[in-house]
């Protein structure tokens, strides 16, 4: 999950501001969840993209 979108209770400004500490502590808490926690949609997608294509290659070749 991403920050972008979320919004902070105790500042009620975007958590990826980090306004507060609040903001900032929740942001962190969100990067550290896991490897794969800062990674956007698009992105992830792109990662997908790949690998199916390395697949079809590896397919081909074989």
């Amino acid at each position: 999950m991403t920050c972008d979108r979320l919004v902070c209770a105790n500042c009620a400004g975007p958590v990826s501001e980090g306004r507060c500490a609040v903001c900032r502590a929740n942001r962190e808490r969100l990067h550290q969840e896991s490897p794969f926690g800062a990674l956007t949609p698009a992105t992830l997608m792109a990662l997908l993209i790949a690998l199916i294509a390395v697949a079809l290659v590896i397919r081909q070749a074989a």
